[in-house]
């Protein structure tokens, strides 16, 4: 036997082109396509995108599940390496362009872009996917990008094994199964929704629901219409759901990542559902870390199954196959995170908070120090400082900015969202004559906090 056949991940991946006539008949989407219908389609894709001599690279500007699905069996074919955006804003979309040069783009409303081939998904034939055609499993197909809000965006690659390993982990920890049905409240294009709302149902065999559900009635009505029994959300939704209604009797797990779940909001859930939400801890680059869940009544983190990990100073250091290869590696094959951890008993740990300026707002990653060299470019100013003020309860980081300048805050506030996207814009502005620095030129960014937090308090005095 070879050394590929003694590979579980390996046969875990072949099968996945080979579906069973009950499977092609069963839903993928509820109420929507079948197995089948998306298998068809991967079909057709890999047929519009063969014989053209090179892989044709594709972008993926649809939130149809199905769609979704079907591209990354077409691409697992060997036919396309696919590039997910992180927004379809145009601003996006233009800085992936620039970023990849795509020759092609899947699209829910086709809009003319130059020189790229608008793709609509057509029936093919399911014979034409044959296992044996199947990428390397170690070999990049795809291509995610983080935040492009600040400066040029990362851009992270993933092979078969990066993304498919993390999804059979997860299928077999939490023991997803056919008689699924998933509910997700986050796009299919960012890393999270990606994972947890296509591949993990998809390698469990079961059902998704196929729209992204916004507003808190919504959600439960759709779990309790459709008999959800996985929930698939972020912090600012389960804080939504704080209602008096909240009853999902046929609910059985509940996940929660892109940032920090209030504790209090956590709680809230379990008292009402019986369900400890299980927090997930990763990035898209690292993939998953580690989880937990209130219900265990500890704040430190266990690692996933197949997450080895270590300290590099005060900062995490993980080995793990759902690593991006652009992830610096040690001789032992360990990557330095950004995050700053304590270990804890029984080989959990606990997250002490970032190490290299990077935060989260509204789910998506913002550099402090690329938001401030932004200010900086403005007319008149002098000087400035950004951080990220402690987070309310129940919401993620609050990005504020002090700068010195002869310009008023609306006028900064308006120049600076010509360079950021939205969510990357500092809540808070505080124009000053000057900044105090040290004799060695340092900021004292605890004085700087405290300018904004006296600031906040004699607010809420006024009010």
């Amino acid at each position: 036997m070879s050394a590929e056949q003694k590979d579980p991940f390996v046969v875990a991946y072949r099968k996945l082109l080979s579906p069973s006539k009950s499977l092609c008949r069963k839903e993928f989407t509820c109420l929507g396509d079948t197995y089948g219908e998306v298998f068809s389609m991967a079909a057709g894709l890999k047929k519009t995108l063969s014989g053209r001599g090179v892989e044709t690279s594709v972008c993926l500007c649809t939130e149809n599940k199905a769609v979704v699905a079907a591209s990354i069996l077409a691409a697992l074919a060997g036919v396309c390496n696919l590039i997910l955006p992180h927004s379809f804003s145009t601003h996006a979309l233009l800085e992936t362009y620039e970023a990849t040069g795509f020759d092609a783009a899947v699209a829910d409303r086709p809009e003319e872009m130059p020189g790229v081939e608008m793709i609509s998904p057509t029936a093919g034939d399911m014979a034409d996917l044959n296992p044996g055609d199947l990428r390397d499993p170690d070999r990049s197909f795809l291509k995610l990008f983080t935040g492009g809000s600040t400066g040029k965006p990362r851009v992270w690659s993933k092979t078969p094994r990066n993304l498919l390993a993390e999804a059979f982990y997860l299928r077999d920890r939490f023991g997803l199964t056919g008689d699924d049905v998933f509910l997700s409240t986050v796009p299919p294009y960012h890393i999270y929704g990606l994972l947890f709302s296509i591949l993990l149902p998809f390698v469990s065999r079961a059902r998704v629901l196929p729209e992204i559900y916004t507003f808190p009635q919504e959600i439960l009505s759709t779990i309790n219409r459709h008999r959800a029994t996985v929930l698939v959300s972020v912090p600012i939704s389960y804080r939504s759901l704080k209602v008096d209604n909240l009853s999902v009797p046929s609910l059985r797990l509940a996940f929660s990542s892109s940032g920090p779940l209030d504790r209090s909001d956590a709680r809230y859930f379990l008292k009402k559902t019986g369900l400890g939400i299980h927090e997930i801890y990763g990035s898209t680059e690292t993939g998953g870390v580690a989880s937990r869940s209130v219900s265990e009544n500890t704040e430190s983190w266990q690692p996933a199954g197949p997450v080895s990990w270590r300290m590099f100073g005060r900062r995490l250091a993980v080995r793990s196959d759902f690593v991006s290869s652009e992830m610096e590696r040690d001789a032992e094959g360990f990557c330095v995170t950004g995050d700053e951890v304590q270990p804890d008993r029984d080989g959990r740990f606990l997250l002490l908070g970032r190490a290299d300026g990077i935060v989260k707002v509204a789910g998506k990653r913002v550099d402090l120090k690329e938001v401030q060299n932004k200010i900086q470019t403005l007319p008149t100013v002098r000087d400035a400082v950004v951080i990220a003020l402690p987070a309310e309860k129940g919401r993620e980081s609050e990005i504020a900015a002090l700068v010195a300048c002869d310009l008023t805050e609306i006028q900064v506030k308006k120049m600076i969202l010509e360079k950021l996207e939205p969510y990357a814009m500092p809540r808070r502005v505080h124009i000053v004559p000057f900044i105090r620095r040290t004799a060695t030129g340092k900021i004292d960014y605890r004085r700087v906090e405290q300018i904004f937090l006296r600031a906040k308090e004699k607010s809420s005095q006024q009010k």
